[in-house]
Order: structure tokens, then C-alpha cells, then sequence
């Protein structure tokens, strides 16, 4: 039995947006719609610790139905991917992969492949293989708490993607060392979104949507309903002064990603530990942005590269959209203290992005 279809406030930090309003909707995604083709219905349901919705045009055949079909595959993923469950299939590779190699599902073999990859790309500021470091951090249930040297010391030497082995012909995962564990947590929601974009897309009645999951990843596939040729419009709140707009995104096909380590921190003896873990170091991240966004031809990437970017900063960030000009990113600087961030932005023309 599926989760009940439950109302949800809008995300935190990216807002739908349009020009003269927000866009309206049913209030549940069972109700009749009435209305003209610019109207959405919204399927919401919670999954991997936050929420997704989908939104569609009002008028688009099969809606609801096909709305429902993208949430299903969500959950479907989130049982394979969640490292909260012993039976997942995330779960069984850490518990045995250095044992032997692993055969998989080919779409989490073609994950593995792609988190390689941006691992490799971003120097290891991105890492699939963390998952120790966020164990003895307790980010994995808990309780959060600073390691000893010596704990966090063995944690660093299980962490590390070059340990990872992966064979495309067998489709198999291996570790070359006990005590490795992925982690999917920054780029799983974003792979998620993706696959439930191709449902979408298979649908047999062309169709836009605007898919997200909590506070951090969407897609923008295509244009708003009634729209034509026009952009998905998110309203990106200012990270220092959260009740601000800082500026609005225009999407069309393209994947967002934001991180920001105020969003989830604890403090210890009057010190603040944000939760985004430098794989290099084995320590949270300090003195770095208030915040990162990126948009990427996917959500997966833009997940991935949003959490590297912020370890990496803004010369580093520069450098990625001169070789990868499909990426943008925009870079909030500043502390509680300051009247105004200081914005950086890289690769976004004007009509990417509307400074307020």
C-alpha cells in the first residue's frame, strides 16, 4: 500500500515562481481540476527522508495516473538505495563487496559509474565511498558526535573512491578493502528525479513537469503549461536572511542541486559541525560559502557537483563551467552579520538567472 497523498508547505530554499503570481494547483492530486491549460496539479509523497512532488499540466491525459507512476518508482528506489535498511541493495554491497564482486541492477551500476566519474572529476571533494565518515559523524542514525582521532582516523582509510571496483561487463560492484560504504545521500534524490523524469518523458502524450524532492534537487522538463518556448521559474531564497528572495532561476530541461551547511548543523562546546563532510579531510566543511547552486543537464550531477563546489569554492567552481559549459552555478558569500550576500555566479546568462 502506497503513502497517503498528505499536503506539504513549499520547499525552504526554491520556490516555484511566475512572473505575476505563483502557480496555482489543486490542493491534493485525487481533486477535480478545473481551469485553463496554465493550471497544475500537484502529486506529492514523502521519500528518502524529505518529500517529492510532481507537477504537471492540469489537462494532461493520464495525470494523476502518471504522476502516481513516477512517485512508485521514487519509492522503489529508495528501497534499493537507503543505507537506513539491512535488505537494501546499497546495504548488501557494503556488507559484502570486498568479499567478492557484486552483480547489480544495471540502473544502480550506471549510478555507481556516473558517482565514479564526478569522484574522479572533482578531486574526491565529491566521494561515493563516505559513507564511513558520515557513520562516525553520526549523519547515519545518529547520535550525531565529533570522533575521537583515532575513530575518524580509521574512517578516512575506509574512505576513498579508488578502492572502488567496478566491472561493466558482469555488472558487478567490489571494494579492494573491508569497511568501505557508499553513500548516496548527495546525488541519490537527484538520481531519483531524474529516473521519475523518464517516465515523463515516455508518457505517450508529450508532457512538461516540474519534479523536486525537499529542500535541495529538481528537474525542469520543458516548458510550464501554456508556456510555450517558456522557463520554470524557482525562486531561490537569500541563505542569510531565509525570510528574502536572493534572486529566480529559469529552467527548462535542466537539473538543480543546492548545498549549504547551515541547513543541517549541531553544535558541540559552543562550535558548529555543518553536515557536509570533506572527504579529503574527514571533517565538515568550514568557513566556506553560505551557499552553492548548481544546474547541470541532470539532477544527479547537479546534486554531486553542488556539494563538491562548495568544499572546492569559487576559483574551482570557475574553472568546471570553462570546461563544462552545460553547468552553471551560482555562490552565496557572507555571514549572520552582513547587510547583503556577495553573489557569484558562473555560466548563467541574464535570462538564467534574475537577481531581486
Amino acid at each position: 500500500m502506497k503513502p497517503p497523498r498528505t499536503r506539504v508547505n513549499r520547499r525552504d530554499l526554491l520556490r516555484l515562481r511566475r512572473k505575476d503570481a505563483e502557480m496555482s494547483a489543486p490542493s491534493t492530486a485525487a481533486d477535480p481540476v478545473t481551469g485553463s491549460r496554465a493550471d497544475l496539479i500537484r502529486a506529492h509523497r514523502p521519500a528518502m527522508g524529505s518529500y517529492f512532488e510532481i507537477r504537471l499540466g492540469a489537462l494532461v491525459p493520464g495525470a494523476v495516473d502518471l504522476a502516481n507512476r513516477a512517485l512508485d518508482l521514487i519509492d522503489d528506489l529508495e528501497t534499493q538505495l537507503t543505507v537506513y535498511s539491512d535488505d537494501s541493495e546499497i546495504s548488501r554491497l557494503n556488507a559484502t563487496a570486498h568479499l567478492h564482486p557484486v552483480v547489480v541492477e544495471r540502473g544502480l551500476f550506471g549510478l555507481l559509474e556516473r558517482a565514479l566519474e564526478l569522484s574522479k572529476l572533482t578531486g574526491g571533494a565529491y566521494d561515493v565511498t563516505s559513507g564511513a565518515l558520515s557513520q562516525v559523524w553520526g549523519f547515519v542514525r545518529g547520535p550525531k558526535r565529533v570522533p575521537d582521532a583515532e575513530t575518524l582516523a580509521d574512517a578516512r582509510a575506509r574512505t576513498g573512491w579508488q578502492h572502488l571496483r567496478l566491472n561493466p561487463e558482469n555488472v558487478a560492484v567490489g571494494f579492494d578493502r573491508p569497511g568501505i560504504r557508499l553513500n548516496l545521500g548527495s546525488i541519490g534524490k537527484g538520481y531519483a528525479i531524474d529516473r521519475a523524469v523518464e517516465v515523463i518523458r515516455q508518457h505517450w502524450f508529450p508532457t512538461s513537469a516540474l519534479i523536486h524532492g525537499g529542500q535541495s534537487s529538481l528537474f525542469a522538463l520543458g516548458s510550464p503549461p501554456g508556456r510555450f518556448g517558456g522557463r520554470w521559474e524557482i525562486a531561490v531564497r537569500n541563505p542569510l536572511r531565509p525570510g528574502t528572495p536572493l534572486g529566480v532561476l529559469r529552467l527548462r530541461n535542466r537539473g538543480l542541486g543546492t548545498s549549504g551547511s547551515a541547513f543541517q548543523q549541531f553544535v558541540v562546546d559552543g562550535r558548529a559541525y555543518g553536515h557536509i563532510l570533506d572527504p579529503r579531510t574527514g571533517e565538515p566543511a568550514g568557513g566556506g560559502p553560505a551557499s552553492v547552486t548548481v544546474l547541470a543537464p541532470t539532477a544527479a550531477d547537479a546534486d554531486a557537483l553542488s556539494t563538491a563546489l562548495y568544499l572546492l569554492g569559487p576559483d574551482a567552481a570557475r574553472d568546471h563551467v570553462e570546461r563544462n559549459p552545460e553547468v552553471g552555478v551560482v555562490m552565496v558569500h557572507g555571514g549572520p552579520a552582513d547587510q547583503s550576500p556577495r553573489v557569484l555566479t558562473f555560466g548563467l546568462s541574464r535570462e538564467d538567472f534574475l537577481i531581486d
